[in-house]
C-alpha cells in the first residue's frame, strides 16, 4: 500500500444543537484508519465492497465507536476574542434602544482593528456589519463620535441584504470567499433576514431559522452574531426573555443578553451562555460622550485548564531554533523521555491537538505508513 500524505489537523465545525453533528462531516483518522494495512489485496476489496454494501442501505446508521473517536485529530478553530466570542451562530439579544447597535459597532471595530476589547485578547480579521435598521449618515455619525477618525480597512458594512431562503446565504459566501480571513459577520436585526410567509413562530420554524445560519457559519469557519430582542415579560431564566420561542436559542451555539435595570441608567450587564464559553456576567458601564461601553467588573473569572505536562514537554521541544520536529510515535516518546506508551501519547495528542495550536502555536500532524506511526509538529508564528 502507498505511504498515505501526511494529515493536517482541520478545523471541524462546533456539534449542531443538542449535540448533533452533520453526517457530512467526516473526521480525520488519525492512528487504527489502517490497522489492516498488511492484509493482502484481495481482502482490501472485499472489504470496500461490504462498505459500499453497507453505506447503499437504507437502514445504515453510520457510527464511530469511542477509541476510533479518541484515534481522530479535530482542531478547534480559534476564538475570535478569547473567552469571549467563539466561531459559530450566537444571538445578541436585548431590549430596542438598550444600546445593543453600539456594542456591535465595538465588537466589529475591535476585531477589524485587532485590538483588546476589555482586556480580551482579539484575533484580528475581516468583519462584516450588516446594520440592516441604519443609514450611511447613521453609521457615519455613530462611529465617527465612538472611535474618530482612527478607521480600519477590515471593517464592511451593507445596510440592505437579501433575506434567508431569498439569496442571503449567496451573498455571505460570495463575501467570504472574496475575504477569506473573515472572523465575524453581524446581523443587525435577525427580523430583518428572516424568510417571508409561513409560520414564523412555531419552535420548528426558528429552530430551522438559526439552524440554517449556523450551518453556514460551520461551513465558512466564522462566527455569526445575530442581533434580536427580547420580550417583555419577565422570566427566572433571563434567557427565556428571548423574543420568538426556545427553538432560537435551541439551535444556536449560544447567546448574550444585554440588559439594564431602568432604560435611563448608564450601566449594564452582559450575560453570556454557550456551548464553547463558560457562562459570564459583565457589568459595563455607557461613557456618555463617545458612547462606548466600558467594563467595569466580571463576576466569573475564566476558567484556565491546569498545566498538562506532555504538552509543556512537547512544546519544549519544539522552539524557533528548531521549529519543526518529525519522527515516529515511539521516537517522539524518546525525546519527550516519557514513561508513556506510543499509541497512548498520540492519542492523547489528538484530543489536545487544538490546545497545543492555541497555547503552544504547535501545528500537530500525523499520519500512518510502512514503517508505523509518523508524527510531524510545527511551530506557527504568532499574530502580529
Amino acid at each position: 500500500m502507498e505511504d498515505k500524505k501526511m494529515k493536517t489537523t482541520a478545523p471541524v465545525p462546533s456539534v449542531g444543537a443538542d449535540g448533533g453533528q452533520p453526517l457530512i462531516q467526516k473526521p480525520t483518522p488519525s492512528i487504527t484508519e489502517d490497522c489492516a494495512e498488511n492484509n493482502p489485496q484481495e481482502k482490501d476489496l472485499d472489504e470496500v465492497l461490504r462498505q459500499m454494501q453497507r453505506f447503499s442501505d437504507p437502514a445504515y446508521l453510520p457510527t464511530i465507536s469511542m477509541n476510533d473517536l479518541y484515534e481522530n485529530v479535530y482542531q478547534s478553530r480559534p476564538p475570535v476574542i478569547d473567552g469571549l466570542l467563539y466561531p459559530g451562530a450566537y444571538l445578541f439579544v436585548g431590549a430596542p434602544k438598550v444600546g445593543k447597535s453600539f456594542l456591535m459597532a465595538q465588537l466589529a471595530y475591535h476585531v477589524g482593528a485587532g485590538l483588546p476589547l476589555w482586556g480580551y485578547p482579539v484575533h484580528q480579521g475581516t468583519v462584516l456589519y450588516l446594520a440592516l435598521e441604519d443609514d450611511h449618515r447613521r453609521l457615519q455619525e455613530r462611529l465617527y463620535r465612538m472611535f474618530g477618525t482612527d478607521g480600519t480597512d477590515n471593517l464592511y458594512f451593507s445596510i440592505y441584504a437579501k433575506q434567508l431562503g431569498g439569496g442571503l446565504e449567496e451573498q455571505l459566501k460570495r463575501f467570504v470567499q472574496e475575504h477569506p480571513d473573515t472572523r465575524l459577520i453581524i446581523i443587525d436585526t435577525l427580523q430583518k433576514i428572516r424568510e417571508a410567509g409561513g409560520d414564523k413562530y412555531s419552535y420548528g420554524n426558528d429552530y430551522d431559522i438559526i439552524g440554517k445560519l449556523k450551518q453556514f457559519a460551520d461551513q465558512m469557519g466564522i462566527c455569526l452574531l445575530l442581533v434580536h430582542h427580547t420580550r417583555k415579560q419577565q422570566a427566572d431564566d433571563k434567557f427565556d426573555m428571548i423574543s420568538g420561542t426556545n427553538g432560537l436559542l435551541g439551535a444556536a451555539d449560544g447567546a448574550f443578553l444585554l440588559q439594564k435595570e431602568k432604560r435611563t441608567d448608564r450601566g449594564a450587564t452582559l450575560e453570556l451562555s454557550g456551548r464553547d464559553q463558560q457562562d459570564q456576567r459583565l457589568h459595563l458601564n455607557r461613557d456618555m460622550e463617545r458612547l462606548v461601553w466600558e467594563l467595569e467588573r466580571a463576576e466569573t473569572e475564566l476558567w484556565k485548564a491546569p498545566p498538562d505536562p506532555v504538552l509543556e514537554a512537547v512544546a519544549a521541544l519544539v522552539t524557533a531554533d528548531r521549529s519543526t520536529w518529525t519522527g515516529t510515535a515511539t521516537e517522539l516518546v524518546q525525546a519527550l523521555q516519557l514513561d508513556i506508551k506510543p499509541n497512548t501519547l498520540t492519542m492523547r495528542l489528538n484530543v489536545n491537538a487544538g490546545r497545543l495550536l492555541e497555547e503552544y502555536n504547535l501545528q500537530y500532524e500525523s499520519s500512518r505508513n510502512r514503517t508505523g506511526r509518523q508524527v510531524k509538529l510545527s511551530l506557527i508564528p504568532k499574530e502580529a
